[in-house]
């Protein structure tokens, strides 16, 4: 289907291209990956929603239950203790990611930290923190390309503290796990 509508489009909009049109055809493209550079050096991407319906869409994001990695019981509890994840037990795959937790009705996933950061030494403290920071956006930015929230979970407030000092932009999206 993808490749009749490339031919019929890609028609379209040569056509239009020849003809001096003052604007371009609004085309809505269903087939994923997007089309770009059909003729002319034209690019389009698909238009439509991000929303649910396109993640339904999406192979890649739809969760898909994994089993946890590692085996770290303390990191399991904390995980499944947060409230309405839907993954108890597991982890949720989303778009190449495997989340610990997700909340369905919500629409958030969830990456969970469990280090022992109050015991640790301050030089590890920061070694700590800037790896989570540096981390963290990659892990958003997966979770929002299929229409999730994201935030994560850490034990401590100081841990929470330190996170959102290095990276201020990360200030919403830390939760102190206060069930752990």
């Amino acid at each position: 289907l993808c490749t009749s509508l490339l031919s019929f489009h890609g028609a379209l909009l040569s056509s239009a291209v020849r003809r001096d049109a003052p604007s371009l055809p609004e085309i809505v493209w269903t087939c994923s990956p997007p089309l770009q550079n059909l003729s002319y050096g034209l690019w389009i991407n698909p238009v439509g929603p991000t929303e649910v319906s396109e993640r339904e869409r999406r192979l890649e994001c739809k969760p898909r239950r994994v089993p946890p990695k590692g085996g770290n019981k303390l990191h399991n509890k904390c995980a499944d203790g947060i409230k309405f994840n839907a993954y108890r037990g597991a982890n949720a795959l989303v778009n190449g990611k495997a989340f610990d937790a997700l909340q369905v009705v919500a629409g958030v996933l969830w990456e969970v930290k469990t280090d022992n950061y109050d015991s640790y030494p301050l030089e590890l403290q920061d070694i700590v923190a800037r790896k989570h920071v540096r981390d963290f956006p990659i892990e958003r930015e997966l979770a929002r390309a299929c229409g999730f929230d994201f935030r994560v979970g850490v034990r401590s407030a100081s841990h929470k503290k330190a996170l959102e000092y290095t990276e201020p932009a990360l200030e919403n999206l830390i939760v102190v796990m206060d069930w752990c």
